[in-house]
């Protein structure tokens, strides 16, 4: 069994659009920290030289949102409010939702933008594959290539609405992108729409999920790496933060038949 992480780091030398810090707390500082602790809380004594080289545990401490790196978005994302009911956060839905069987299409040759449902069916067919209801259907466009850079929430392709649909239609319930969105860059989405004033031209592929339940995972990394375009398992479940619309992972694929 071969194991491919699909997954991008959180980075805080990197771009992001959101505010991302990273704080370390060293060994030493880890020392101290315990005894200004210990004494604190439980008025116990420790000096840190009885330490061994007078340190102890390091701590880090990271601001993020949780659509920072590699991430799974709920329902819930999408809106208060959905034709089928209450959006579902992150911590609610089914962990067997996010390890399935899973196919990879190569968008690689579409402009930034968005493709449409018969770009996916033509994907699909170029791999001979018809994705059986909860298999995850990744989206290779190329873009993590780009990570790191404000290029990256610029320069990709996401899906339109039918696209969309059309994998809901065949039972799929999680879509994957190494793009920065499931939909079109937002620069794209708002001169679309500053052209044509339609209400469905705002982000389509995120607000299908207001009419059907289904999650996306954005950012991923890596998938130039897999082998074959099917055949494999994708393992991708999200941290379970309670009541969010979005919770990290650490995506991988696994391959059988193969070792690293």
């Amino acid at each position: 069994m071969r194991i491919i992480d699909l997954s991008a780091p959180v980075d805080a030398a990197g771009w992001e659009p959101e505010p991302l810090t990273l704080t370390t707390m060293s060994a030493a500082d880890g020392a101290k920290h315990l005894a200004a602790e210990m004494r604190e809380h439980f008025g116990m004594e420790i000096d840190p030289a009885d330490l061994p080289d007078g340190e102890f545990l390091t701590n880090d401490t990271v601001s993020l949102t949780t659509h920072t790196g590699t991430h799974v978005d709920a329902p819930a994302h999408y809106g208060s409010r959905a034709a089928y009911g209450r959006p579902r956060t992150i911590d609610e839905l089914p962990v067997d939702w996010f390890h399935r069987p899973g196919v990879v299409l190569d968008l690689t040759s579409a402009p930034v933008g968005a493709v449409d449902a018969d770009f996916i069916r033509d994907a699909l067919a170029r791999v001979d594959y018809r994705p059986a209801p909860m298999d995850i259907v990744l989206l290779h466009t190329g873009a993590d290539r780009l990570a790191g850079s404000q290029r990256y929430f610029t320069d990709f392709v996401g899906l339109d609405a039918s696209a969309v649909h059309h994998l809901l239609d065949l039972g799929v319930r999680v879509i994957g992108t190494d793009a920065f969105s499931l939909d079109a860059p937002f620069t794209h989405i708002i001169e679309r729409y500053q052209r044509t004033r339609n209400r469905a031209d705002l982000w389509p592929a995120h607000m299908a999920g207001r009419q059907r339940e289904f999650c996306q995972i954005e950012r991923l990394a890596n998938l130039d790496a897999l082998p074959r375009p099917h055949g494999f398992t994708v393992s991708c479940p999200p941290v379970k933060v309670a009541g969010a619309g979005a919770g990290w992972a650490r995506a991988i694929a696994l391959v059988p038949g193969e070792a690293d």
